[in-house]
């Protein structure tokens, strides 16, 4: 049995996954903890996981509700700058847990990788996202001018991607010196250097959706959507089902687990699905987003899994982050992106490569522009039979025990568990 450390750092869409495979490690006998901010400790706790809480409720609120965090750009330092705030209280709790035989972190964890050079800790970075891999071959959209990038010459692409990154610009001055306190080599770049563990690199996302390029890790064992959303735990409330029975299939609206500033996203869902007159449901934290006097074919929840909510929809319409949109593919329901910032952008592009939905950016969201996509994505049958076959691609992943032999390598590499 290993000592086995969960360190997710981010939202719900971030958290999730570390739980799904917290799941899967406990039941191969590993003793799993999880740290990560306190806002998750229920869920943890509730799939079985150890829970060490990270930091104050209000730290991380004050964190979404930072009015730059879904804004293109601006969104990246908030969260650079609280990742690399986050270092010491992440490290201290690390280190009080004793003998640990393996990590799992996303690289934004910077203090798995601080652990890993003080104490030689194995680590596996697990990347969420193909954003992430600031790839010069086939490059991610992170914002609507790299569309543009995109059709630049490979050797261009090699030096513009030479210069200063945005999380050596916004976290590395306190990374660097937290490193030096603690007697740690400090790194040149974290993007270069820290960006992926050379113990192993795993990424939860399948091959169809994000094709391996040239310049990805030679260590990285590519997986498929953990699908994570605590289903099991949480069944769909009283209310709902009810609202499901009759009638037609509903349209489904989320900004996100995160978003607490989405007033204008609800305002305009609310007015396009009175253009077109059909149901809704709006899934929100904060039911006080919501437009009141709302009528009653639009129901409003704070929390529903979506593996279970969506077997009932007609389309699903939300922000774009990773684990929302795989929610999407596996229900096979076309979906409409309001792209705002992170990795969202490139998310959306994705979902309109595979003909599985519609991408749209801030200012394209309106009342008139949502109707109008919906409609499509209603009445067009491409958009079905595309997210059709993005379901049963991902109804054929691979065998689960492959993947979790490859973590157990990782914390002893001369001997494979069986």
């Amino acid at each position: 049995m290993a000592e086995i450390l969960l360190l997710p750092f981010g939202s719900a869409g971030d958290v999730f996954p570390f739980i799904w495979l917290g799941r899967h490690l406990m039941a191969r006998g590993h003793r799993v903890t999880m740290i990560t901010a306190c806002l998750f400790e229920e869920q943890a706790r509730k799939a079985g996981l150890n829970f060490i809480p990270l930091g104050e409720k209000d730290e991380f609120e004050a964190m979404i509700r930072d009015p730059r965090i879904w804004k293109l750009g601006h969104g990246t330092k908030v969260v650079f700058e609280f990742a690399a705030k986050s270092v010491e209280p992440y490290l201290a709790a690390i280190e009080s847990c004793g003998r640990v035989d393996l990590m799992l972190a996303p690289v934004t964890a910077f203090a798995a990788r601080l652990a890993h050079e003080k104490h030689d800790t194995p680590l596996i970075t697990v990347h969420l996202q193909p954003a992430v891999f600031l790839s010069v071959h086939e490059t991610p959209l992170l914002h609507p001018a790299m569309r543009l990038l995109r059709r630049m010459p490979v050797w261009f692409k090699r030096v513009l991607f030479s210069l200063p990154n945005p999380v050596d610009l916004f976290a590395l001055p306190k990374v660097r010196r937290i490193c030096q306190e603690h007697g740690v080599k400090p790194p040149k770049s974290l993007w270069r250097e820290w960006w992926d563990s050379p113990d192993g690199v795993l990424a939860l996302f399948p091959e169809w959706f994000a094709k391996p390029q040239p310049d990805w890790p030679a260590n990285l064992l590519q997986w498929t959507f953990p699908l994570e959303d605590l289903a099991t735990e949480q069944a769909l409330k009283p209310e709902l089902q009810t609202f499901l029975a009759p009638g037609e299939r509903p349209v489904v609206f989320t900004p996100g687990s995160a978003n607490v500033q989405a007033s204008r996203f609800f305002a305009v869902a609310a007015e396009a699905v009175r253009r077109i007159g059909c149901r809704a449901v709006f899934v929100t934290r904060e039911p006080k987003q919501v437009p009141p006097n709302l009528p009653a074919s639009i129901l409003t929840v704070d929390y529903a899994p979506f593996s279970t909510l969506l077997k009932h929809a007609s389309a699903f319409v939300h922000h774009g982050g990773i684990g929302t949109m795989s929610q999407g593919l596996a229900a096979a329901v076309p979906q409409l992106i309001m792209a705002m910032a992170h990795d969202q952008p490139d998310n959306a592009d994705r979902l309109e490569r595979l003909g599985a939905g519609i991408g749209l950016s801030v200012r394209q969201f309106t009342p008139v522009r949502v109707a109008r996509e919906l409609k499509r994505l209603m009445d067009e049958m491409s958009f079905r039979q595309s997210a059709a076959k993005c379901a049963a691609q991902l109804a054929e992943s691979g065998d689960v025990n492959r993947l979790l032999r490859w973590i157990e390598e990782r914390v002893n590499p001369a001997q494979t568990m069986s």
